[in-house]
Order: structure tokens, then sequence, then C-alpha cells
């Protein structure tokens, strides 16, 4: 990847990952206030475990962005942070569908967006390890 546009992508992650990490304090902050004794205490845990993901995995997309700046950014890089967005929509997405709308097909895709997550995160250490900073 040419270290420009690389530097680009570590920032965008940077960007990406703050503003997931706002949307998902919004979404934990509707769960906790508007949520409450209008669902099941098994679908308010169901999305809740939806929120912790999407917390976890915004920060993941920071910690990307950062790597790339800090130990040069590579193709690995750039697919763990796809691989952790994409795992946010599909993961936690559709856990917040099932939570709301009780809808249960949906947890038969669930596990694809946790794949998706362990995926993103063997990329990160397959990047940091392939780095040639960190190599020297």
């Amino acid at each position: 990847m040419r270290s420009w546009l690389a530097l680009q992508w570590s920032r965008k992650w940077i960007a990406w990952g703050a503003l997931i990490m706002a949307l998902s304090v919004a979404i934990g902050a509707f769960g906790a206030h508007m949520l409450e004794n209008q669902i099941s205490e098994d679908a308010l845990a169901t999305f809740e475990t939806g929120v912790h993901y999407h917390m976890i995995h915004g920060l993941a997309l920071i910690l990307t962005g950062l790597a790339g700046i800090g130990l040069g950014a590579s193709r690995k890089l750039y697919w763990a942070g796809c691989l952790f967005v994409i795992g946010i929509v599909i993961f936690s997405g559709s856990l917040y569908v099932l939570s709301l709308s009780g809808t249960k097909w949906l947890g038969a895709i669930t596990p694809i967006g946790g794949v998706s997550f362990i995926a993103g995160w063997i990329m990160l250490a397959l990047g940091a390890l392939g780095s040639s900073r960190s190599q020297k």
C-alpha cells in the first residue's frame, strides 16, 4: 500500500472508530433509559451485549488506525479495520434488531459478525507482526 494512502486509511480508521464509539454510547444510553421496562430482561441483556461488542470494536478501529501510524500501515491493517466494521454491523446490528423486534432468525447470522471480529483481531496481529517497523 502506498504510504500516503496507508496514512489516510489509518486516519480514517481513527475517525470512524471515534464516530462508532459515539454511536455506541448513544445506543447504550437509549437502551438504558428508553428500553428498561419496555422489553424483556433477556432482550435487554441481548441489546447490552450488542452495545458491549460495539464499543470494544469501535476502540479496535481506533487501535487499528494508531497501529497504522505507529507501525506503518499495511493491507492487513486495512482489512482488520474492514472486518471490525463488518463485525459491528452484523454482530451488534443483528443483536439490536433481535432484541427490539424478536426476529429470531437474526440469531443465525450473529455468529458471522463474531467470526468477522475474530478475523479482524487476527489481521491486526498479523499486521503488527508483519510491519517493517516492528522488525527493526
